[in-house]
């Protein structure tokens, strides 16, 4: 799964001499937390909701409404932003994201195609593009199993699924330990009894097992 499938196109975006309290205005009216800053349709940065907010004066203050809004109007974009942000191609791998995300500690990262900003991938983004990636907005059922990490034997579990004529919706593997690995798989089916039992017979340790309901139907 690619950036491209995920992102946000045509974002909202912000220009580096924009006043602060425009740019909370921006924001809130499109309901975003962060903005690409544009100069001469160049991404120079972004800026994010928490760092305006930083700057604003605090609720406690004597100065009055008017006061305020002449102080953040003085203070520009370009002095809150961060410049010269992460960012990452339409092409990039999803994963990629999450794990630049992740090693940079940031919620969002700018999309450009050839230096022009084409879209934005968020925190949101990669959550939902788990969600869909899990099969979790289906029905089903979840079944956890523990195995030992050694050739074919995720072939062999999914042949004996195949066998019982059930659907694999998603299918997710993680390590435990040197040896041993987790395999989650969503089935679409409601009876997973007899697929249970050869998966045991299999070497398969059964570590459990959920009816999974689509949104709105729990």
């Amino acid at each position: 799964m690619m950036v491209k499938t995920r992102m946000t196109p045509n974002p909202i975006t912000a220009t580096p001499d924009m006043g602060v309290l425009d740019a909370l205005k921006l924001m809130h009216k499109h309901d975003v937390r962060r903005l690409p800053v544009l100069e001469n349709d160049k991404l120079i940065g972004i800026v994010v909701e928490s760092e305006l907010l930083r700057v604003a004066p605090s609720p406690a203050t004597t100065l009055s409404v008017f006061e305020m809004n002449t102080i953040l109007n003085k203070i520009t974009v370009k002095e809150v932003m961060t410049p010269d942000p992460v960012t990452v191609t339409p092409d990039t791998l999803i994963e990629e994201a999450a794990v630049l995300m992740r090693e940079n500690v940031v919620s969002g990262l700018p999309v450009l195609d050839n230096g022009k900003l084409v879209g934005i991938i968020t925190e949101t983004n990669i959550f939902d593009a788990f969600v869909d990636s899990m099969g979790l907005r289906s029905n089903g059922i979840r079944l956890a199993l523990e195995t030992e990490d050694k050739p074919g034997v995720l072939a062999e579990i999914t042949r004996i699924i195949r066998d019982h004529g059930i659907s694999i919706i998603s299918l997710a593997t993680f390590h435990e330990g040197q040896e041993k690995r987790s395999i989650v798989l969503r089935l679409d089916t409601t009876d997973v009894d007899a697929v249970m039992q050869d998966l045991e017979k299999a070497g398969c340790k059964v570590t459990h097992m959920a009816h999974m309901a689509q949104w709105g139907e729990r």
